[in-house]
């Protein structure tokens, strides 16, 4: 198969959006909607299918269907793959669920895993669920980016894990030492610590003996896992994961991409197992459908992207996932070669992007690229989901295509709107839903469910039409993030950053909004420094400061302001003044999360200095404003 050009590129702008889609089946459900006041209920019809009592079910049916086929892989240190059948994770699972047993672990003893993805952590996982020992993955910057290992130290507290594993003491040997409570046992798969530790490999060698007791002890209520909320906002909370949650979200991805059913899926992915998207998620859909994950290495970001490549020019996903920043960084790779389509697009059927919005000029530059090297078009999916949902509610299988888009309920999954400060809340019920946060009690607590027992989520969503509301809805950002100017207008602050973003690509990684109880709206710019850097046209020495003072980068940014207010309507979407922070947001101080989300309050917060500066009269009278002379 030669992916070429199919046309000429004067022609490709009027003409990719005629193409037909790649044939693949995609569910569909007629969408029931009713109101009550001012309050909008919303559901499928049809009633979600019958799913397994227990996650390793799928391990079990996998193994006796299909053996030899492999459940994960990953390179090892001479390049080559290296994978696990179905039938040797089970045989692993049970030894290890057995020397998890031998140990007295439990619910208040869990299993910890400070490493990422690889091999020994699957293993580990699906050894803890086979035995109902609840494990918990647990974000790997929270060992090796934090200084002071603030986050680790509070997950620890929290979950007072029985066990410990890390894959390369090496590595995480600090942040054992320095965090692990003594009388924890350490398990690394290489290197070593400070501390005695034991062998992953003698967790393999363990003889089963009462651990399929175990098994069959565990029930749809068993907790699987801890999911750690990012922290975005506050010091993150532990989400128990049922198996229920996992098998009934699942069933929910299969009923809404039956093609799943059809091939088993193949998925080249290196969106991290202690998120939701990749460990409950993309995981999840591989062995609940019979599949092969394929671990990458790679990411999307400088020096790593070129590792995905390498990978997705040897394996032919049927379908992929990735943020944004990973979907344009393919897009480019894409136009230049050659063979990267020609396995890429062998058989993918749909693109699947969370995490953050997809802009829709990145939107339709992924649809011309593929449109013209293809002859034909990929579907491009989204959803809304989070943790506390194991993660999806919602999916855009609804009639629009179109960034924003979020989409229509998810089979077995009720939507509630209801207003708040302005904006419509979007809450969830469901059989993935949390029953509550871990050792969460009291107050804080019971404000996470209403009344009628809906999750509430803190997403804002908006009706593509109000007046045909079954057609979906789209993302109207984080309610708490929106505020008041001096005047008592609301801003938006969602909407705003979406914009920003998109308007600014490549040049701007993320952005806060400024302005609360000031007089009007402000921008901190947190550019993509190496993006800047080619701009800017400097030497390679050029410090961050140098970069963003550069006068094509001014240019940039006065263009890009001007372009904004354009359409402007009035003070609460009008940005009067805009700063480039040539400092990136602090992970120890609670400015961004391990996956990338900005914290907007903890900016404001730690940052105050900077926005008073911004405001300051007496500074001169550019709108846009660079790093020279003030401390980021």
């Amino acid at each position: 198969m030669n992916f070429e050009p199919t046309q000429e590129r004067g022609d490709e702008a009027q003409d990719w959006a005629k193409l037909p889609h790649r044939r693949v089946r995609i569910g569909s459900s007629s969408i029931s909607v009713r109101h009550d006041g001012d309050i909008c209920y919303m559901s499928t019809q049809a009633s979600l299918g019958s799913y397994p009592e227990r996650f390793t079910d799928r391990l079990v049916s996998g193994a006796k269907a299909h053996p030899e086929r492999w459940l994960v892989a990953r390179r090892d240190a001479s390049g080559a793959w290296t994978g696990i059948s179905y039938a040797q994770m089970l045989e692993r699972a049970r030894a290890i669920g057995q020397a998890l047993i031998d140990r007295k672990l439990s619910i208040e003893r869990p299993v910890a895993i400070l490493s990422g993805n690889d091999l020994e952590h699957l293993q580990l996982a699906l050894g803890a669920m086979w035995a109902g020992v609840p494990y918990a993955p647990i974000s790997p910057a929270y060992s090796l980016v934090s200084s002071d290992y603030g986050k680790l130290r509070h997950t620890l507290d929290l979950l007072k894990p029985g066990l410990v594993f890390a894959a390369d003491g090496d590595a995480f040997a600090a942040a054992i030492d320095a965090v692990v409570p003594e009388d924890v046992e350490v398990v690394l798969a290489a290197g070593s610590c400070a501390r005695a530790s034991s062998s992953f490999a003698d967790l393999i060698a363990t003889a089963p003996t009462s651990v399929d007791d175990a098994q069959r002890a565990v029930g749809s209520d068993t907790i699987a896992k801890f999911l750690l909320t990012s922290g975005s906002t506050k010091l993150p909370k532990a989400v128990p994961t049922t198996h229920r949650m996992l098998c009934s979200n699942q069933q929910m991805l299969l009923e809404t991409f039956p093609a799943f059913a059809d091939e088993p899926p193949v998925l080249v992915d290196w969106l991290p197992w202690n998120h939701t998207f990749g460990g409950s998620h993309n995981v999840g859909i591989a062995l609940y459908n019979g599949g092969t994950i394929y671990i990458d290495d790679g990411k999307p970001v400088p020096g790593k992207f070129d590792e995905t490549l390498r990978n997705l020019r040897e394996i032919a996903p049927t379908i992929f996932f990735n943020v944004p920043k990973g979907w344009e960084e393919l897009t480019t790779a894409l136009e230049t070669d050659a063979q990267l389509r020609e396995t890429f697009f062998s058989r993918v059927k749909v693109y699947f992007f969370a995490g953050a919005g997809l802009s829709q000029a990145a939107w339709d530059r992924l649809e011309q690229v593929t449109a013209r090297y293809c002859g034909e078009r990929i579907r491009i999916m989204a959803g809304l989901g989070m943790t506390e949902t194991s993660p999806s509610c919602l999916f855009t299988t609804g009639p629009i295509t179109r960034a924003g888009y979020v989409g229509v309920p998810a089979p077995g999954c009720d939507v509630k709107l209801v207003p708040v400060a302005g904006k419509l809340e979007a809450r969830f019920r469901g059989p993935h839903v949390m029953a509550g946060y871990w050792r969460m009690a009291g107050s804080q607590g019971a404000q996470t469910f209403d009344e009628e027992g809906y999750y509430c989520s803190g997403d804002a969503l908006k009706f593509v039409d109000a007046e045909r509301p079954e057609l979906g809805l789209m993302f109207d950002g984080r309610i708490a993030e929106d505020f008041k100017l001096s005047s008592g207008t609301f801003v938006s602050v969602g909407p705003m950053r979406a914009r920003i973003i998109s308007e600014g690509a490549p040049y701007v990684q993320d952005v806060v909004i400024t302005g609360i109880n000031r007089d009007d709206v402000g921008a901190l710019v947190f550019p993509r420094i190496d993006e800047i850097r080619k701009l800017a046209d400097l030497p390679p020495h050029a410090s961050a400061e140098e970069v963003t003072e550069a006068p094509a980068v001014r240019e940039f940014f006065e263009t890009l302001l001007a372009r904004l207010n354009r359409g402007a309507t009035g003070s609460a979407n009008t940005i009067i003044r805009m700063l480039l922070l040539s400092t990136p947001p602090s992970l120890d101080r609670g400015e961004i999360t391990d996956k990338g989300s900005i914290n907007q309050s903890a900016v404001l917060t730690h940052r105050a200095a900077i926005v008073d500066a911004l405001y300051d009269p007496s500074r001169p009278g550019s709108k846009v404003m660079l790093t020279r002379g003030m401390r980021d």
